[in-house]
C-alpha cells in the first residue's frame, strides 16, 4: 500500500486540536488501543492528560494524521500550519463551509488552499476510523472492534456512519472515513486508496455523489483485478432527497437513472437500505463471487418457502426444479412423506434429528463423500471432523452433485431465555452439507431479533453467511451472482472511458494537481493537461451559458447528416402547405413549428390524405406557433414506436435512454439506460430488457423488427454527440421501427451556447463541484 492517504490510515502519530471534540477524538483513540504517539494542542487547558502544546508550532514533531476541532474561522489557519509542519493529513471537522452556500463555499476554498499537498478530510465531517492501528480521528463513540482485515466503509454522512459502526452483523470492519463536503479528499479517492488496501476485503460506499467520475472508474477496475466487492447506498433517488444532498454536503447530485447505468457499468452493487449495504458486504465478503444464479432454499415450513418464493420473483434469481433422479433422492431422505419443490419445505418431522437432518440437505445439496460411506463417518463429518478416505478411494469433486451455485435455509431462532438446543442441529447440518457439497451457503431468519449474535457466530465458523431478512438475503445473492458475471466480464476488456457530460464537469483531480503522478514531479503531459483545463475553467467561468432548442426542422436537418432517416418534408406557410402536400404525395402529416411535446397541445395532425383537410389542418396549427407549419410525408404500419434519447448527466457522462416511446411514454414508462460509449451488443441487451420487446421481436405472427436499424440509429445518433460537444440532448420521440426501416419523425434538439455563439465541437472542461 502506497499513496497519499498512507499516513491518514495507517499513522504512527496523532494530534488533536481544539476543545471538547478534541478531547472525544483523544478518549476515542484511547479506548480503541491506539498505541502510537498522542499530542494535543490548546492554548487554555490540558485535554484528557495528553501531553497539550499552545500552538501547532510547538508539536514535538511531525505529525502522520491530526483532527482539527475548532470554529471555521480559526481552522484555515490551524490547517496551513499543519501542513506546514508536514503533517500526513488531517481531519476538519468543523461546518459552515460551502454546504451553507457562497460565503461558506469561498472559506471553503480558502481552506483548500491552506492545506496545499496535504491531504484533507472535510470539512463538515466526523473523520477517520482504523481498526487496523487503534486511530480514532473521530468526536463520538463507535463500535468496532479490532481487526486485522475486514471491509472499508466511506460515508459523506457522518452520523450514519457512526450508526453503521454499531451494527452487530457479524462483519469486521477495518476503515470508516465520513468524507462531509469533500473539499480535497473525495469518494474517488478514497475508494482507489482503499482497493489498494491488503487489509480491506470490501468497500461500502453511502454517498450522495461521486466527486470524480473517470478516477472513480479506474478504482473500480482495481477492484475488480483484486476480486474485491464494492457496494453502493446512493441517496438523490427522489427530488426531495437530491435537494437535502445538496444542502447538506454540498453535493452535485446528478441523474438517478445515470448513476443506476455508471454503477451497472462499472460492476457496483447498488442497494437501497443500510441493512441491504451491510448483509450484501458480508455476503459477498464470505460467500464471494457466485458461478450463477441458480438457489435452492431450505425451510421447514410451507409459508416460507412460499415467501421466498415470492419475493424471488421479481430479481434476477432461479430456483430451478429438481430433476427426477435428484427429486427422487430427496424424497427417499424424507420418507416419500414431502412435495420435492424448490423452494423446498422439509417440514418438522426430522426437527431436531442432526442424522436426519445432514441426510436431507445433503440429497438436496449433494455429497463429497464416496458411495456407501458408514453412519460412523456421517456421524464423524457432522460433529465437524472430516471422514478418512480409504485406501485406493478415489477423491470426489464437492461440486460434481450440486447443481445449484448457492442455497439458503430459513432458521428463525427463539429469544433469549428460551432454549435454543433444537435449532442448532439444523444449523450445524445445513454448514456440514455445504461444504461437503462445496456449495455456497447462507443462513436467513425471517426476521432480523431473530438471528442473535450467537447464531451469526455460528454460522461464521461453519464457513456460512448469515442474513437478518429474506429480502437483503436474496438481494444480497443477487449480487453475488452479479459479482461473478462482473469479475468475468473484466476479466476481458475493462469498459471504454465514458463520454464526459457535454457542458459540465468533473472535478479536477489530475495526479499532478498533488505534487505527483508516480510519486515524483508531474510530467510535461499532465502539466499540460491541467493547464488546458484550468484554462477552459477560466474561460467557461467568465461566460454566460446558454440553452438553445433547436427547430424541429434544423434538428431532423443534423439527424439527417448522421445517416438516421427523417420523414420527407418541407417547412411552409400555412396557405402553402396543401401545395407541399401534393409535392410530397399523400397521405402526410401537418405539424406546428416552434411547440415541443406537440401531441400534448394537439399541434401534430396525421394521416392527412385530403388537400382540403390538409390546409384546414395548417391554418389552425399555424396559430399555434410562428405562423408557419411542417408537412411530412406519413410512415405507415409502424410495428413499434421507440423513444431513442441521449443527454448531459453531469457529473456521470451522456445517458443514453431506449424505450417505449409515442404520446405514451411517461404512461407506460417502459425505458433502460446505458452510458456513452456503448456497443451493439448492449444496445440490444437493453432492447430485450424493455416490455415492448415482443412487439420488436415479432409479436403473435407479426415479423420482427429490422433491429439492425435500431441500432445504427443509436451508433450513429452517440457519433453525433461525440463529435458536437454543444449538443445537451437530442431526443427521438417517435422512431418508427418497421419490418425493414426505422425513421426518426420527430426530433428535439438543444445545444449550449457561448456568449450567443454555440460551443466548439469536442469542447470538454472540467468543473469543481
Amino acid at each position: 500500500m502506497s499513496g497519499r492517504l498512507d499516513r491518514l490510515l495507517r499513522p504512527r502519530s496523532l494530534a488533536f486540536i481544539g476543545g471538547t471534540a478534541a478531547e472525544l477524538a483523544i478518549e476515542a483513540s484511547r479506548s480503541f488501543g491506539f498505541d502510537g504517539e498522542m499530542w494535543a494542542v490548546s492554548p487554555r487547558r490540558e485535554l484528557r492528560g495528553a501531553h497539550t502544546v499552545a500552538s501547532v508550532a510547538e508539536l514535538p514533531g511531525v505529525v502522520d494524521a491530526a483532527f482539527v476541532a475548532v470554529a471555521r474561522d480559526t481552522a484555515t489557519e490551524v490547517v496551513r500550519e499543519l501542513a506546514a509542519a508536514g503533517t500526513g493529513a488531517a481531519v476538519c471537522y468543523a461546518s459552515g463551509f460551502a454546504e451553507t452556500g457562497d460565503a461558506g463555499a469561498a472559506a471553503q476554498s480558502e481552506l483548500t488552499e491552506a492545506a496545499a499537498d496535504m491531504p484533507l478530510v472535510g470539512p463538515n465531517c466526523y473523520g477517520t476510523l482504523s481498526a487496523v492501528t487503534g486511530a480514532a480521528l473521530w468526536p463520538d463513540v463507535h463500535g468496532l472492534a479490532r481487526c486485522e482485515r475486514g471491509v472499508a466503509l466511506v460515508s459523506q454522512s457522518g452520523n450514519v456512519a457512526v450508526n453503521l459502526t454499531m451494527a452487530r452483523r457479524g462483519l469486521a470492519i477495518a476503515h470508516v472515513l465520513a468524507l462531509g463536503n469533500q473539499a480535497d479528499v473525495g469518494l474517488a479517492e478514497s475508494l482507489e486508496t482503499l482497493v489498494a488496501d491488503p487489509a480491506v476485503t470490501g468497500v461500502g460506499l453511502y454517498l450522495e455523489a461521486v466527486d470524480d467520475i473517470d478516477r472513480f472508474a479506474a478504482a473500480m477496475d482495481a477492484a475488480h483485478q483484486r476480486s474485491l466487492p464494492v457496494v453502493a447506498l446512493k441517496l438523490g433517488v427522489t427530488e426531495a432527497s437530491g435537494n437535502i444532498a445538496v444542502t447538506h454536503t454540498a453535493s452535485l447530485v446528478g441523474n438517478d437513472t445515470a448513476y443506476d447505468a455508471l454503477f451497472r457499468r462499472l460492476g457496483v452493487h447498488r442497494v437501497h437500505t443500510l441493512p441491504e449495504l451491510l448483509d450484501t458486504l458480508s455476503v459477498l465478503v464470505n460467500t464471494g463471487p457466485l458461478r450463477g444464479n441458480r438457489l435452492v432454499s431450505l425451510s421447514c415450513s410451507g409459508g416460507e418457502a412460499a415467501l421466498v418464493a415470492d419475493r424471488s420473483c421479481t430479481r434476477d434469481l432461479s430456483f430451478p426444479a429438481f430433476s427426477p433422479e435428484h427429486r427422487e433422492r430427496v424424497a427417499a431422505a424424507l420418507d416419500h412423506r414431502v412435495a420435492v419443490t424448490n423452494p423446498l419445505d422439509y417440514h418438522t418431522f426430522i426437527w431436531g434429528d442432526a442424522a436426519r437432518l445432514r441426510e436431507c440437505f445433503t440429497a438436496v445439496l449433494g455429497d463429497m463423500d464416496p458411495p456407501g460411506a458408514s453412519p460412523a463417518e456421517q456421524s464423524a463429518e457432522l460433529s465437524g471432523e472430516p471422514p478418512t478416505e480409504g485406501p485406493g478411494e478415489p477423491s470426489v469433486d464437492p461440486s460434481a452433485d450440486a447443481p445449484f451455485d448457492a442455497a439458503m435455509v430459513v432458521l428463525d431462532l427463539p429469544a433469549v431465555g428460551l432454549d435454543r438446543s433444537r435449532w442448532w442441529p439444523t444449523l450445524d447440518a445445513f454448514g456440514v452439507a455445504c461444504a461437503a457439497s462445496g456449495t455456497p451457503g447462507v443462513v436467513v431468519a425471517s426476521l432480523a431479533e431473530n438471528l442473535p449474535d450467537e447464531a451469526r457466530v455460528r454460522a461464521g465458523e461453519l464457513g456460512l453467511s448469515a442474513c437478518g431478512d429474506i429480502d437483503t438475503a436474496l438481494g444480497a445473492l443477487e449480487a453475488a451472482a452479479a459479482f461473478g458475471q462482473s469479475l468475468a466480464a473484466f476479466a476481458g476488456t475493462p469498459p471504454a472511458p465514458l463520454l464526459a457530460p457535454a457542458h459540465s464537469a468533473r472535478r479536477a483531480h489530475d495526479p499532478c494537481l498533488h505534487g505527483a503522478s508516480s510519486g515524483g514531479e508531474a510530467t510535461a503531459s499532465e502539466a499540460a493537461a491541467v493547464a488546458e483545463t484550468v484554462l477552459a475553467e477560466t474561460v467557461l467561468a467568465e461566460t454566460v451559458l446558454t440553452e438553445t432548442v433547436l427547430a424541429e426542422s434544423e434538428a431532423k436537418k443534423r439527424l439527417a447528416a448522421t445517416g438516421i432517416s427523417v420523414p420527407r418534408g418541407m417547412l411552409v406557410t400555412a396557405a402553402e402547405a396543401a401545395a407541399a402536400a401534393v409535392e410530397i404525395g399523400l397521405p402526410v402529416v401537418v405539424k406546428a413549428t416552434g411547440v415541443a411535446h406537440k401531441s400534448d397541445v394537439g399541434a401534430v395532425v396525421v394521416s392527412l390524405d385530403d388537400l382540403d383537410e390538409v390546409a384546414a389542418a395548417a391554418a389552425r396549427l399555424g396559430a399555434l406557433g410562428d405562423g408557419t407549419v411542417t408537412v411530412e410525408e406519413c410512415v405507415a404500419e409502424a410495428l413499434a414506436e421507440l423513444l431513442v434519447s441521449i443527454r448531459s448527466e453531469p457529473p456521470v457522462g451522456m445517458l443514453l435512454t431506449l424505450g417505449a416511446g409515442g404520446t405514451l411514454v411517461e404512461v407506460l414508462d417502459d425505458t433502460a439506460a446505458l452510458l456513452l460509449p456503448t456497443d451493439p451488443a448492449d444496445v440490444r441487451a437493453a432492447l430485450r430488457s424493455l416490455r415492448i420487446w415482443p412487439l420488436l421481436a415479432g409479436h403473435r405472427g407479426r415479423p420482427p423488427a429490422v433491429l439492425d436499424a435500431v441500432v445504427a440509429v443509436v451508433e450513429n445518433l452517440a457519433a453525433l454527440v461525440s463529435a458536437d460537444r454543444s449538443i445537451t440532448e437530442v431526443e427521438i420521440n417517435p422512431l418508427l421501427v418497421t419490418q425493414d426501416s426505422v425513421v426518426a419523425v420527430d426530433a428535439l434538439m438543444t445545444v449550449v451556447q457561448l456568449d450567443g455563439a454555440e460551443m466548439e465541437p469536442g469542447h470538454r472542461r472540467t468543473d469543481r463541484p
